[in-house]
């Protein structure tokens, strides 16, 4: 039986993840470095779309490979560390079009990158893909995506809170239910324990 929450996250798998960015790295477009930056930088840190507008160059530590996460909607901010592959991209990003201050994802006129963008450009990218679910092709199944390959890679619910900027836990509970892994590591503990019966 679903739960009523099941139709209201949309995240991609991590083969649909994998084949999204292999999909910006090909399409080799004028706008390629900035897409592929954007969205890593939105995969790892789970930022909504208007999250991403807000990153200041200032914001992001390039030594330390930290960018500073300003969360909207009454969510925590925080800083997050970048791996290799989306610090390197964003690296790459700014050093080709020459980013020293202001926002660093930008539109074609200069001003920050606005949700309709992102939106187009997910909905873009998703289709030549080849991913067939179109409910997922909106910005914020990223976010989702995030939170559950986290929940995935047994990230416990307070880490996971603390990393999406969950002001209350209640809000990152959701993310637990589409995960088979707690489950299965739940069934491992009672099989391994010998006084059962």
């Amino acid at each position: 039986m679903k739960r009523a929450n099941d139709k209201k996250i949309k995240y991609l798998t991590q083969n649909e993840t994998q084949r999204l960015f292999n999909t910006i790295i090909h399409i080799n477009s004028k706008h390629s470095s900035r897409d592929l930056a954007l969205f890593r930088v939105a995969y790892r840190c789970g930022l909504r779309a208007s999250e991403i507008a807000l990153i200041k160059y200032d914001d992001y530590n390039i030594k330390k490979g930290e960018i500073y996460c300003k969360r909207l909607k009454g969510s925590c901010n925080n800083t997050i560390r970048l791996d290799i592959k989306t610090k390197d991209a964003l690296n790459k990003y700014i050093k080709e079009n020459n980013i020293s201050s202001g926002s660093i994802f930008k539109s074609q006129k200069g001003n920050p990158i606005s949700r309709q963008t992102l939106d187009y450009l997910m909905k873009k990218y998703c289709f030549y893909a080849k991913i067939s679910d179109k409910s997922k092709y909106h910005f914020h199944t990223i976010k989702h995506t995030t939170a559950v390959h986290l929940a995935e890679s047994d990230m416990d619910i307070k880490e996971l809170q603390w990393w999406l900027g969950h002001r209350s836990v209640t809000n990152t509970e959701i993310y637990f239910q589409f995960t088979t892994r707690q489950q299965e590591k739940m069934y491992s503990k009672l099989e391994s324990r010998s006084e059962m019966v």
